[in-house]
Parts: C-alpha cells; sequence; structure tokens
C-alpha cells in the first residue's frame, strides 16, 4: 500500500489540494525537490523556498527512477484534468506516490492503490479497496468491503457504509451518505448532502436540494 524507499518527490500541481498534500508530506519528513505548476505558487506560504517549475516538460531534469510524483491537482465535477496529469506522466515512465496523512485510520486489510490520497482523519476500514489516483478526503468514512475504482473523489465528511461500490471518475459530494450495498456508476456526481439508498446509473448528477436525477451531457 505504502511506498517504503522514501523516493525525493516532484509535486504536480500549485493550488489548494496540492497545498493540503505538501503539508501531509513536510509532517512525514519527505523531501520536496520542485513544485510543477504553470501558475503563481507565492501566494501560499507553504510553498516558501521550495523550487518552482513552470512546465510540465521541467520533468525531465528528474529520471524516472530517481523520483516519485504527487499529483496535487485536486478534483472537481465534470473535470478530467487530475487525469490527464497523471496519464501525462505515467507515459512518461514516471510512478506516482501513495499519500496517507499521518492522522488516518487505514486497515492493514484495506489495498490503496498507487497515487491513491487519503487526507486528514479520513477512516478505511477493512476489506475496503481504493483505486489509482482516487482521493479520499478529509474526515471521509469508508466503510468495510467498498470498492472505489480510480480517479474517484470521496469529498469531506462523506460517507459509504459497508460494501458499497463507486466505479471509475466518481464524485461524492461533501456530507453525502452512501447506504450499504449500492452500486455507483461510472462518472456520476453525487451532491453535498445527498442520500443515497439505491444504484445510481452512469453519468448521472444528483442533486439532494431539489430532489432531482438527470443525465449529464
Amino acid at each position: 500500500m505504502l511506498n517504503n524507499d522514501k523516493k525525493p518527490l516532484v509535486l504536480i500541481g500549485g493550488g489548494g489540494h496540492a497545498s493540503v498534500l505538501l503539508d501531509i508530506l513536510l509532517k512525514q519528513n519527505r523531501t520536496v525537490l520542485a513544485v510543477i505548476s504553470p501558475t503563481d505558487i507565492a501566494q501560499r506560504s507553504i510553498f516558501s523556498g521550495l523550487r518552482h517549475l513552470k512546465e510540465d516538460a521541467d520533468i525531465n531534469e528528474f529520471t524516472t527512477d530517481s523520483v516519485l510524483l504527487v499529483n496535487g491537482i485536486g478534483s472537481t465535477p465534470g473535470s478530467n484534468v487530475r487525469r490527464k496529469v497523471a496519464e501525462y506522466f505515467t507515459m512518461l515512465g514516471f510512478h506516482f506516490e501513495t499519500i496517507v496523512a499521518h492522522n488516518a485510520e487505514v486497515s492493514v486489510y484495506a489495498n490503496v492503490a498507487e497515487g491513491a490520497q487519503i487526507l486528514h482523519s479520513a477512516t478505511i476500514q477493512a476489506g475496503v479497496e481504493v483505486g489509482a489516483q482516487s482521493i479520499i478526503n478529509s474526515c471521509a468514512l469508508v466503510e468495510h468491503d467498498c470498492r472505489i475504482d480510480e480517479f474517484c473523489h470521496v469529498a469531506p465528511n462523506s460517507t459509504l457504509c459497508g460494501q458499497v461500490s463507486l466505479e471509475k471518475d466518481c464524485f461524492i459530494g461533501a456530507g453525502a451518505v452512501v447506504i450499504p450495498s449500492v452500486n455507483i456508476g461510472a462518472s456520476t456526481v453525487i451532491g453535498a448532502g445527498a442520500i443515497i439508498n439505491k444504484n445510481v446509473d452512469s453519468k448521472t448528477t444528483i442533486y439532494p436540494a431539489k430532489s432531482v436525477t438527470k443525465q449529464r451531457k
């Protein structure tokens, strides 16, 4: 689940999600060699003192076996930027670090794939599988035997009850609850605070405040 060779890291992205990941890494005494971001990172004090590279091609300063990458691009509904970043650098032969915050609870009987990120105070119970590049955000609860495919985002304070299945590219909004044994189809967005008690088809967006389910174009 976790990488044990402690290679130095290169952080991709300079926004809010990247800053949270950097905070976790610094508390774990990891070495971060550089931040790759086309935008100004000086406005966030946490990046102070880090080398700033502005082009993706600057990664060629490093060899694929000398560093691990951290995908600091956040996940928002309908955006595939995080996936594109991961696929680009993977094509070049680089690998991504798996991030687990020091105060997250992850069962030794869970499986967390390469590049997944488990943030502050999240709980991952026994039998859970978290797919590559998925984000389990702060204080989220993933109960026993859930299956989370790649590039999913389980937002802060949301709950997946036992044996829930998320297909790839799902977004579960803050505070949402998915009851046991429900399947959420690929590329589906569950809005903040929704309570999901039945299976949801792929490419569906659910807005709990309006009790509306519709297909996304």
